[in-house]
């Protein structure tokens, strides 16, 4: 007993997770080396790789606290469209990278329906971020 109370344990819950086993692979395998991108519509990133690759980000806006089965709701929404890859903005808006452009408009009707307004790029209002008022303190 006396040895387990000498030796520290290791906090697993310090630092940033490691990004690229969640990674969508197209990220993955040019990760550093994309040339540019642009903005088909409001929400919606295009982004080229040196290698030829495209992938596409659709953000969606949602709320600044949210529920389980609204997480489980957008997250439905990125397997069945994203093959499960999303990420979540520092103002908690979502985003779904898509290698297949057939897949961004069903995306996007999917999250319309949904009530989760896409747009947060290029000439779209961004999510609004404010203080975390009793949450924080």
């Amino acid at each position: 007993m006396k040895d387990q109370a000498d030796t520290p344990r290791v906090p697993d819950e310090v630092g940033v997770p490691d990004p690229f086993q969640y990674m969508h692979p197209v990220l993955k395998a040019n990760y550093g080396k994309w040339d540019w991108h642009d903005r088909p519509r409001p929400g919606v990133l295009r982004h080229y790789a040196k290698s030829g690759d495209v992938i596409y980000t659709v953000r969606a806006g949602t709320q600044r606290q949210m529920d389980v089965f609204t997480i489980r709701k957008l997250c439905d929404i990125g397997d069945k469209f994203a093959d499960g890859h999303v990420r979540f903005t520092t103002r908690s808006n979502i985003e779904y990278m898509v290698s297949d452009e057939g897949k961004v408009a069903p995306l996007i009707a999917a999250l319309d329906e949904a009530g989760f307004p896409v747009g947060g790029t290029g000439a779209s209002v961004s999510m609004v971020s404010h203080t975390q008022g009793w949450l924080h303190c």
